[in-house]
């Protein structure tokens, strides 16, 4: 007989790959968005954190969340967003850094935030490794992401933002 603790368990493990919309090599999982799975007053409740307060793949991940859990018969599901704590780049996980950067997108480096842009900071290209890099744009592809270009490679990439 399976127990309450281990059917939640199985939800959270369903999920839990379940691809980020915008950057469909990492799940929900490995960019800590998925918080949380409880069962409470009868639902599934599952707790998500956006990446940011306006993120527009939310409501994307809500119903891929119901969608996944619908095709295990499980329709008694409520999906939460948190805001507190925010989100922070900290909870990539380290397979996630790895795939973004076999992606081409360049992971946050350091856990940090204060660093980012300054002057000594410099972001690895993810294609070639060269530190020889420059910003284009604070802003890339999407909120999450700025736009470098490679000095030695000359390819342009995204940078996921620690934030």
């Amino acid at each position: 007989m399976v127990t309450l603790n281990q059917q939640t368990e199985q939800v959270y493990n369903w999920i839990s790959d379940i691809p980020d919309p915008e950057i469909p090599v990492i799940t929900i999982k490995d960019l800590g968005m998925l918080r949380n799975v409880k069962f409470e007053n009868g639902n599934y409740v599952v707790t998500i954190t956006p990446t940011y307060t306006a993120c527009p793949a939310m409501k994307m991940i809500e119903d891929q969340i119901i969608e996944v859990l619908g095709t295990h018969n499980i329709h008694n599901v409520k999906v939460d967003l948190t805001y507190t704590p925010a989100w922070t780049s900290d909870w990539l996980s380290t397979e996630a850094k790895v795939k973004l950067k076999k992606y081409g997108i360049a992971p946050p480096s350091h856990s940090s935030c204060t660093k980012l842009f300054s002057a000594e900071e410099r972001t690895v290209c993810p294609r070639c490794n060269s530190n020889h890099t420059s910003l284009i744009s604070r802003f890339g592809s999407t909120a999450c992401k700025a736009l470098y270009k490679c000095d030695d490679c000359k390819e342009v990439f995204d940078l996921f933002k620690c934030h």
